[in-house]
């Protein structure tokens, strides 16, 4: 097979959760683990940093990553869904797995997979893995795509997990209440394995604390490790002075980390300010373990973490004049984290391109929108998407103003038409939005 044949394999032949939602969710590990085993369990031969929660995720994973790989530690990141590029899901070092190399594996993994019937995640995960292990990374950031206890990554035995935070998403599977989403994402907790939980919250402290009792694990909190002050923002920095809480004991002192350091942040979302206490507290428990990664390390790190591992769509900066802003932020929280950078911004008017899956509380992420703003509204090219015209049409309710494009190309480029120089366009609702909508900006 060619590239894009092995492309369209993948996405044709495998149940896709961005495109049929459910019923692409195995229920179970056993699909991950026998892929694993048919291939001599790679994900055995790396050390890992396992990475769940329902926002930040991806930013936690790629800053981090960014900062072992400045410290010389050779960098495996598996994160999803992509925005341009398939690849972008498995890279070592910033560079994607090559095109050859999707192709042998799917190749060589055909009839087993044909066998086997797994999902498209639970093939990429396994692709991810033989990746990191064919290429002797030192250390690989795994991020989970849906949940934590049955999601396919959870079959590593990581040297460090990370929760970044709790909040109302995917319902449906994961229950509906924080609690329970909770313990979803407590399955990544491994006997002996020391945890961050990045955000404390009263419903879910119990929780993480419970299942690393009965794990024998460290949990640690963010919150109370660290301090994060935001000193100035602008579009394409956020500036940030971190002071460590317990600087004064000898176990702080033991991560060579100072007391306090200004952080000039390359990714300019205000709700950064909460997930870098993760990223901070990681490094200081990988120091723990015997890493070196210095404050050097950490400061040249962010303020270069696009540079380094090619993360977009987080308050991604996509033209001046007029302005244009898209992120991935598709939930109840990540809209509440946009709407704040909304409020922050400067603009004449604001025109937003929006789109949303079916499978989201519609009403309650359209009730949290401005309006005061043109709206664009727009679905992802696939079954899932919550077409245009229902879209608007539920927006009525909530006083939205604007009309239903056939195609996000079409919404942003009329919004493009509308909008003055001072104007503001975002670009958000939805991964997918923003993903077809970067094609035409980058």
């Amino acid at each position: 097979m060619q590239y894009q044949e092995t492309l369209d394999y993948l996405y044709n032949r495998l149940p896709l959760f961005s495109r049929i939602g459910d019923a692409a969710i195995k229920k179970d590990l056993s699909n991950t683990l026998k892929i694993c085993e048919a291939l001599g369990n790679p994900q055995k031969n790396f050390r890992s940093i396992h990475i769940a929660g329902t926002n930040g995720k991806g930013s936690v994973s790629n800053m981090l990553a960014a900062v072992l790989q400045q410290a010389g530690y050779k960098t495996g990141i598996y994160t999803s869904p992509h925005l341009l590029d398939f690849r972008e899901r498995i890279r070592i070092d910033g560079e994607m797995i090559s095109q050859q190399e999707v192709v042998d594996f799917v190749e060589k993994q055909q009839d087993f997979i044909e066998t086997l019937q797994p999902s498209f995640f639970e093939v990429t995960v396994a692709m991810a893995f033989h990746h990191f292990s064919e290429h002797n990374v030192d250390i690989a950031i795994i991020e989970t795509g849906l949940g934590g206890r049955l999601d396919s990554t959870n079959v590593i035995h990581p040297t460090l997990s990370v929760i970044t935070n709790i909040s109302l998403d995917h319902t449906h599977m994961l229950g509906n209440t924080l609690p329970l989403i909770a313990r979803e994402k407590a399955g990544i907790i491994k006997p002996g394995t020391p945890v961050i939980i990045g955000e404390k919250h009263q419903d879910t402290t119990s929780i993480f604390l419970d299942t690393a009792a009965n794990t024998g694990s460290e949990v640690i909190f963010a919150q109370d490790e660290w301090t994060v002050t935001v000193e100035n923002k602008n579009d394409e920095y956020l500036s940030l002075q971190a002071e460590n809480l317990k600087h004064k004991t000898a176990e702080a002192a033991s991560t060579s980390l100072p007391t306090t350091f200004n952080i000039k942040l390359d990714l300019p979302g205000s709700y950064q300010e909460k997930n870098i206490l993760s990223v901070l507290s990681a490094v200081n428990e990988l120091n723990h373990q015997g890493y070196q990664i210095s404050k050097t390390n950490i400061v040249d790190a962010l303020a270069h973490v696009k540079d380094l591992t090619g993360l977009m769509g987080r308050w991604q900066t996509l033209r001046k004049e007029p302005r244009v802003i898209c992120d991935t932020g598709h939930n109840e929280a990540g809209w509440k984290a946009v709407i704040s950078n909304l409020h922050d911004a400067k603009y004449q008017h604001l025109h937003m391109v929006i789109g949303i899956m079916k499978d989201k509380d519609i009403t309650a992420l359209l009730s949290l929108l401005p309006t005061n703003a043109t709206y664009y509204f727009c679905n992802a090219a696939f079954d899932r998407a919550l077409p245009a015209c229902e879209l608007a049409r539920l927006s009525q309710a909530s006083e939205l103003q604007g009309q239903a494009y056939a195609s996000v190309t079409d919404a942003v480029q009329s919004a493009l038409q509308n909008a003055g120089k001072k104007d503001l366009i975002f670009i958000g609702g939805s991964t997918f939005i923003v993903a077809e909508a970067l094609t035409l900006f980058v």
